[in-house]
């Protein structure tokens, strides 16, 4: 929620052209009129944390589109959480087979707002519920619902990697290195807090005690060449870094207002 909030943010509190035009993660959530005061959406450095959001999420989608457009067909979100690409961009959502991944309560609680917001699931959206702290597997799941691992495909994971163990995120991008050939991950990772400035790092340590206090603590922080080492290690054919200031150039060039994405959140993009 507080990601669908943080995208809603940048529509309400920056002005145009908008990275990202995102208000249906905030009819989702529904936090209530005074939403725009809460703690989450008021707290130091906000302003990069929406940037970095906003960022993260028009990068994801844009690979998506550069990929479906070269013929893949497939495309996984690892932990989707509130995305809303679907309800957003059926043009590029109809080209594909779409697979959320997430918690069972987090989708029947999901599906259920969207039927009620009249958005409902479009036949090329399937949710597929992983009950991650029974042991369920993912990537059984995933085929379950109908993946086809013989396909390349585009598999995202954005604002998960710092929640995991190292083991855990191995894990993973052992699983994704035996896609299809010609798939690719995106996935997104914290720097460690000796690699930022003062503010910055103030504005990580306070989201890491907030996590915390959530019960979700940040476990796993990296330097982009432990990530890249990872992935190849992973049995990735190519790993590349993109930095928020790759991001910066990309999307927020000729802005005049100063809006940026920190440097806490990086971007490994890796092909199978």
């Amino acid at each position: 929620m507080r990601v669908a909030l943080w995208r809603a943010l940048h529509v309400h509190a920056d002005p145009a052209p908008h990275v990202l035009d995102d208000e249906i993660g905030l009819q989702l959530a529904d936090p209530g009129p005074d939403w725009r005061e809460r703690g989450d959406m008021t707290m130091p450095g906000v302003a990069g944390v929406r940037a970095s959001m906003v960022a993260r999420a028009r990068f994801i989608e844009d690979l998506v589109a550069e990929r479906a457009d070269a013929g893949v067909t497939q495309y996984v979100i690892l932990g989707a959480g509130l995305d809303t690409m679907a309800q957003r961009r059926p043009e590029l959502g109809s080209r594909l087979r779409v697979f959320e991944v997430d918690q069972p309560g987090t989708q029947a609680w999901k599906r259920r707002r969207l039927a009620e917001l009249g958005h409902g699931v479009p036949p090329w959206l399937t949710l597929v519920p992983v009950d991650f702290e029974a042991g369920d597997s993912w990537w059984e799941r995933l085929t379950a619902a109908g993946f086809d691992p013989d396909r390349p495909a585009v598999v995202a994971s954005a604002g998960v990697s710092m929640y995991l163990t190292h083991e855990a995120n191995t894990a993973t991008l052992r699983q994704a290195a035996v896609l299809a050939r010609g798939s690719v991950l995106a996935t997104t990772f914290l720097l460690p807090l000796d690699r930022l400035e003062p503010d910055q790092r103030r504005v990580q340590e306070f989201s890491m005690r907030n996590a915390a206090a959530a019960g979700t603590p940040f476990v796993s922080l990296y330097t982009p060449d432990e990530m890249r080492r990872a992935a190849l290690e992973a049995g990735f054919t190519k790993a590349e870094h993109v930095s928020p200031d790759d991001l910066a150039a990309r999307y927020f060039a000729d802005r005049t207002d100063g809006l940026r994405p920190p440097r806490s959140e990086q971007f490994l993009v890796a092909e199978v």
